[in-house]
């Protein structure tokens, strides 16, 4: 669901909560680990992380390259990860970190897909949001841009 939240903080505060309990302590995690450079935000009505204009301006949308986002949705909570879907390796490995926890892996095109909290390896989350320093992040972004 869509948010026109201004702030992470108001956002939480329209979860119910459960959700709210859910989100943050994602949010938490990803927080504690996120690698220095990127900025905290709302964007697309979910709360993101991405770099900042002063690091990597030319975007194709006009929006600020996204990293990480995080979004209560409908049915379910949806945590956006930009570099893992980005290369196919990363993917793989994130692929088979997650199932070796045991849990069950609900992943889209885009998303990862969890109903509550206890779907969703913490320890997995955080080393995937601490993965790829802003730095390389925007490389990487360049590299695709132009090839």
């Amino acid at each position: 669901m869509r948010s026109d939240a201004k702030t992470p903080e108001e956002y939480l505060t329209e979860l119910e909560p459960k959700r709210r309990e859910a989100i943050s302590a994602v949010r938490d995690v990803i927080l504690d680990n996120l690698p220095d450079g990127y900025e905290e935000v709302m964007q697309f009505g979910m709360i993101s992380y991405v770099v900042p204009f002063s690091a990597f301006p030319e975007t194709y949308n006009g929006q600020p390259l996204m990293y990480i986002a995080l979004a209560s949705q409908k049915q379910y909570m949806s945590l956006y990860l930009t570099s893992v879907y980005a290369d196919e390796s990363v993917s793989e490995w994130f692929r088979q970190r997650y199932l070796a926890t045991g849990k069950k892996l609900n992943m889209g095109k885009s998303c990862v897909r969890f109903r509550k909290l206890e779907d969703i390896p913490l320890e997995l989350v955080a080393e995937v949001a601490a993965l790829t320093p802003l730095d390389r992040f925007v490389e990487e972004a360049r590299a695709s841009k132009s090839g």
